[in-house]
């Protein structure tokens, strides 16, 4: 059975899916048990997102994936991240996975795990520096840039929309981010950006937002960086102001967010939001016990296409699976191939 989420009501977990190795170069003890365990942060589990994240873990190791420590949880602190790294490798963690959150922060932590011979695999954020195995991550600059062209063609190229940033010590944060300016510079010159820093919390960006509608009534849209953080805070604001209106009726503010949970989907079919960029958890959990369990194993590989639909690049400190991330709208939602959708059916 699969752990429920927690606030979404429905029921969390990954199928156990065969596991394909994208272009193995070298190995040893190829197709041998991995040996030694893992040790596993998980950044936070106060969004849906990152509460789907963990569950799908615990349901891929309930399914006999890769030995590992009980998970640690950080709690979006870069020095608990440290403190819980420095502890699962004290108990024997000989792979480390984890989701730092600063990404310039960790580097001194990533270059001891490397004096180690502990190799990381980084999960949804790739580190400024230090040496890492793999990044398991979506191509977040094309979050930003699709998100951009989603809310200039919906304003027609004119008007103002708010851009409710996630925390730019985050490579996310910041690929987003410079994406979607340069996006928006280059290809809707007529649209005005207010920019609006939260640091991924809801409570911030529902403020920020509040104080932006008071100044400027004319606002068009909304980019939501995480809506996992964000949605309910921002539904919450414009439910209250009389600005919660669907789609195609006057007044409505166009929405467009970045996750893929439940909630998400749930606002899309009735109209709230328009669109948002799945992030896929279930393979996020998927190929982190992968490929942590391919570096114990002393398995290498090399950058090009993935028999999963994703790229392996080069990243100055290692290397990068992009995977894939969806453009969800009224058109697609009902797709059972989302994972929020798959949660949804779990749960019935």
């Amino acid at each position: 059975m699969r752990p429920p989420v927690r606030r979404t009501g429905a029921a969390a977990g990954a199928a156990a899916l065969a596991l394909i190795v994208p272009l193995v170069l070298t190995g040893c003890n190829r197709g041998a048990d991995a040996r030694g365990r893992i040790g596993i942060d998980v950044p936070r589990t106060d969004t849906d997102f990152w509460d789907s994240y963990q569950q799908y873990l615990q349901a891929d190791l309930a399914h006999g994936r890769p030995s590992a420590l009980p998970l640690a949880n950080s709690q979006n602190d870069v020095s608990k991240v440290v403190s819980d790294v420095e502890a699962l490798t004290g108990q024997g963690a000989r792979a480390i996975v984890m989701a730092p959150q600063d990404t310039g922060a960790i580097t001194a932590e990533l270059k001891r795990l490397a004096g180690k011979r502990i190799p990381v695999v980084s999960v949804d954020t790739r580190p400024d520096d230090g040496p890492v195995y793999m990044v398991v991550r979506a191509d977040n600059r094309a979050y930003g840039e699709r998100s951009c062209e989603f809310l200039g063609k919906r304003l027609g190229g004119r008007g103002r929309v708010a851009e409710l940033q996630g925390d730019l010590s985050s490579i996310n944060g910041r690929d987003r981010s410079e994406a979607f300016a340069v996006c928006m510079k280059r290809r809707f010159p007529g649209i005005t950006v207010h920019e609006l820093t939260t640091d991924w919390k809801g409570e911030v960006a529902s403020a920020k937002l509040q104080s932006l509608l008071a100044q400027h009534h004319d606002l068009g849209g909304v980019y939501l960086q995480a809506g996992g953080a964000f949605l309910q805070p921002v539904l919450a604001l414009l439910r209250q102001r009389g600005l919660l209106t669907p789609a195609g009726t006057p007044g409505h503010l166009t929405l467009v967010s970045n996750d893929g949970i439940p909630d998400e989907l749930t606002a899309i079919r009735a109209g709230t939001l328009d669109a948002t960029l799945s992030q896929p958890a279930d393979l996020y959990a998927k190929y982190a016990l992968y490929y942590a369990r391919a570096a114990l194993a002393g398995r290498t590989f090399r950058p090009g296409p993935t028999d999963h639909g994703s790229t392996v690049v080069r990243i100055r400190n290692g290397l990068e699976d992009q995977l894939p991330a969806t453009l969800v709208t009224k058109d697609n939602v009902d797709d059972p191939r989302l994972w929020a959708n798959q949660l949804a059916k779990e749960g019935q």
